[in-house]
């Protein structure tokens, strides 16, 4: 009965502590925030979740899927807003077996806390950020926002899942040799609110995440469980940037509305707050971080956004950080009591694919907000899609390997790199995917893309 120390019981602390304490470990988490259950904060973001594959796994693996899944919303395709008002739904996956699932943050983040508690040796402590770490005494320090108390604990093996904001992380860099890059991209987001009907249904599909994809900014809608909307604006920060298509331009509610009558005319009548949620909505900030190592000796180790927060255009972080706990677990199994190989193990094995994922997500922004509107985009889709359904084991869509597939994120990103050359020679001078040389595709695939192993 081991003690292990979490900081952090956002979504992968919490996760994680259930993993351990079904290992038979002792587990104490400490978070900076007050219970949510019991007040009226936030989860920390405002982006709706993406749950997928990875993510469900290793829900599966503790027994959670199932209460999770009554609070999640299966989404089927991507339904594309044009200027005009017209819709296209673009399906996910190649039937209605692979969707993506909604899922509210906080109420998420809720539920896990409420099943955790179903363990006796996980206890959560609430009020308590962490303020400094001495390793060589294997002491964590606290300080209880609620009570004006610093505490301080004795921790042999502590775990950091204490976010993209990592306290654990601050204070690892002060550490030789260790690596961190953080970059943030030129753009925000804001939260704004679609909500139900009169009757409580839904105003727009149910089963889609709505996208208005505008070249340089982008609207998005994620259904929630309430007949609501969780929209979120992508929108350039700066106006020496993007002029008027930018945050510090819509300084004013006549401007907004404005904006949206160009840009968004078929959502003002379905936003009647529209105005009062822009101004009264933080502006939220758009991160990548990589850094490393993740962990010292086998005292303590990072995972999820503490060690890799990525920006949300895959619908990966939260999948990502749930996958690392299921690799964390296999670790544990592979070397028990050894944390000093479990550490090095698990992030010898994550960090090409966290740096991977990264590297993905930034590429969806452009794909998300510009291209799914492109008729030389669309038409590519089109003939992946037939050469999937050819090729069913060898040309698998790259967003099909990230996110209905448990593959590595790396194999993903250079399989997906190999495809996208290969319809881009398919696709020239070409007006639909029947004027494409069969004949040709099977030479470039069978020329460059081995079989995977599904």
């Amino acid at each position: 009965m081991q003690n292990i120390t979490i900081v952090g019981a956002g979504l992968a602390g919490s996760l994680l502590s259930v993993y351990l304490a079904k290992k038979g470990f002792n587990v104490n988490v400490y978070e900076r925030r007050p219970d949510m259950r019991k007040t009226g904060i936030s989860a920390g973001k405002s982006i709706n979740l993406a749950l997928s594959a990875r993510g469900i796994n290793a829900l599966k693996e503790v027994g959670l899927y199932d209460e999770i899944k009554k609070i999640s919303i299966p989404m089927y395709g991507r339904r594309i807003h044009t200027i005009d008002g017209s819709t296209n739904l673009q399906p996910y996956g190649r039937d209605l077996s692979e969707y993506i699932n909604s899922v509210s943050r906080s109420e998420l983040n809720k539920k896990l806390m409420d099943l955790v508690e179903n363990f006796p040796s996980v206890k959560i402590h609430f009020n308590m950020r962490c303020i400094n770490m001495d390793l060589a005494k294997d002491e964590l320090y606290f300080y209880n926002e609620a009570q004006n108390t610093e505490h301080h604990i004795s921790s042999p093996v502590t775990i950091s899942a204490d976010g993209a904001a990592s306290a654990v992380r601050m204070e690892m860099m002060k550490t030789p040799r260790f690596d961190f890059k953080q970059e943030y991209e030129n753009y925000g987001y804001k939260e704004l609110h679609i909500p139900p009907n009169n009757d409580g249904t839904f105003k727009m599909d149910t089963n889609a995440l709505h996208i208005w994809p505008r070249g340089s900014f982008m609207l998005i809608a994620l259904p929630n469980m309430d007949g609501s909307f969780t929209c979120t604006l992508f929108l350039a920060y700066d106006k020496s940037f993007a002029g008027e298509n930018s945050f510090e331009f819509l300084n004013d509610k006549s401007k907004v509305q404005q904006f949206f009558e160009k840009n968004f005319p078929d959502t003002i009548s379905l936003m009647p707050a529209l105005l009062e949620d822009f101004f009264a909505n933080p502006t939220g900030t758009l991160i990548t971080i990589k850094c490393f190592p993740w962990s010292i000796e086998g005292k303590m180790l990072m995972l999820g956004d503490a060690s890799h927060a990525i920006v949300p255009f895959f619908g990966q972080g939260m999948n990502a950080a749930f996958e690392d706990c299921s690799v964390l677990n296999k670790c544990i199994d592979n070397h028990p009591a050894e944390w000093n190989k479990i550490f090095s193990e698990f992030q010898t094995l994550r960090k090409p694919n966290t740096d991977a994922i990264a590297e993905l997500a930034q590429e969806n922004f452009i794909e998300m907000r510009d291209l799914v509107a492109e008729p030389s985009y669309l038409l590519k889709k089109k003939i992946e899609a037939k050469l999937y359904s050819i090729y069913p084991d060898t040309f698998v869509p790259k967003y099909s390997m990230v996110t209905f597939l448990r593959m590595p994120y790396s194999t993903a990103l250079k399989r997906g790199k190999i495809q996208e050359e290969i319809l881009e020679e398919l696709s020239k001078e070409k007006l639909s995917p029947e004027n494409i040389d069969l004949k040709q595709a099977d030479k470039l695939i069978k020329a460059k893309l081995p079989k995977l192993d599904l």
